[in-house]
């Protein structure tokens, strides 16, 4: 007990390509002010380098997991996910994270709220945000999790055991269950004089796709080289704001920087094509099967979020869109999209079928890996709770 501070159990947890801090709801305010002040304080926001917490001075690593038992009888476990801010005194709720995602089941069942089941134990995840049903299909071995496996993705060192997301009950987040919020599968946003053409798709999170040739890009860039030109990334927040209104997000398209930066996902698509990554990573045209480079939080992913990665899976079922554009057409009704993104290929079993004119998502299973690192306390001033 330290006189001028309080402390909070808390876990770091890798969840796929993210980190983030993983806290059980109990352990936090219940006013909904004080407990942003106090995740804020947890993480050293606002502050680009996030020095006086937990953070890590990156959209990857600034993220959180709000845990609890189930208050639906067809869940096992709540999960609240928040996008902390290192730049304004902010946590944005609004959409998903399916890398994080990945990591709630087998938190859930080493912390005992849910019972493990060998070889495999599903997890029924109550998604807070949108009121959805993640299921999670986590390997347990000597009753936790599995840690230890072969399975590896791009953008993490090593490999661990596979986790399966089943995110086909995932549709219409923010559109009150519409997989298409405006009933196209292509509209024109207009900006700067311009018109460019669209697709608006909600799975996994609220997703606006187009074409990288219509932003004058080949593609392929570096998530480095997007940033890098102001222009370009001025235009791209301007399109999303945009389509944050025809999402429903905002009633003018100037206070999406603001209000939702986190959703829309804005997601640049291409053909398929050859390309260096990071990491020096080589990438060729019959890896993939569409290539794409995405922004939320005003910034580039450096991978691929996954509930991006289902967003985009659905879309590519959608006949017309313009992700569907962008790929690769495969005879023999192979369920598996490669998305070429810039720490390399990405997997994600997509099925769909169309009745009566309206497609239906089977399944859009993505596969993960995560890792608890770090169990232990966390300190904050007093202060910060007054």
């Amino acid at each position: 007990m330290h006189p001028q501070m309080r402390s909070l159990r808390c876990s770091i947890v890798r969840g796929g390509t993210s980190k983030g801090i993983f806290i059980k709801k109990n352990e936090l305010p219940q006013d909904p002010i004080l407990r942003d002040k106090v995740i804020l304080a947890i993480y050293g926001s606002p502050d680009v380098r996030q020095i006086d917490g937990l953070g890590g001075g990156d959209v990857l690593t600034s993220k959180l997991a709000i845990i609890g038992p189930s208050t639906r009888e067809d869940a096992d476990v709540d999960y609240t996910f928040g996008q902390v801010s290192f730049e304004t005194a902010f946590v944005d709720y609004g959409g998903n994270c399916g890398n994080i995602s990945s990591a709630v089941g087998p938190y859930a069942i080493d912390e005992g709220l849910v019972a493990p089941v060998e070889p495999v134990t599903t997890v029924r995840i109550h998604l807070t945000n949108s009121g959805h049903l993640l299921t999670a299909q986590v390997p347990v071995q000597d009753g936790k999790a599995m840690v230890a496996g072969d399975y590896a993705i791009d953008g993490v060192p090593g490999s661990g055991a596979r986790i399966t997301l089943d995110w086909s009950q995932v549709v219409g987040t923010v559109s009150g269950g519409k997989l298409l919020p405006t009933g196209n599968v292509k509209d024109i946003i207009e900006t700067n004089g311009v018109k460019y053409t669209v697709s608006l798709v909600d799975a996994g999170n609220p997703q606006v796709f187009i074409a990288a040739a219509d932003l004058g890009m080949r593609g392929t860039e570096s998530p480095a080289e997007i940033e890098g030109n102001r222009e370009l990334m001025a235009l791209i927040e301007k399109i999303r704001g945009r389509a944050a209104v025809l999402f429903g997000l905002v009633d003018v398209p100037e206070k999406a920087a603001s209000v939702c930066p986190y959703i829309p996902f804005f997601a640049i698509v291409s053909p398929p094509a050859d390309y260096t990554g990071l990491n020096k990573v080589q990438v060729k045209a019959e890896q993939v099967d569409l290539v794409s480079r995405l922004l939320f939080m005003l910034k580039m992913h450096k991978a691929y979020p996954i509930s991006g990665t289902a967003c985009t899976a659905a879309a590519v079922r959608i006949r017309g869109t313009v992700a569907w554009d962008a790929l690769r057409k495969k005879e023999g009704g192979d369920p598996i999209v490669r998305i070429g993104h810039p720490a390399g290929v990405l997997d994600v079993e997509s099925v769909a079928e169309e009745i009566d004119g309206e497609i239906h998502l089977r399944k859009i299973g993505t596969y993960r890996t995560a890792r608890r690192i770090m169990d232990g306390l966390v300190y904050v001033k007093n202060e910060v709770f007054l």
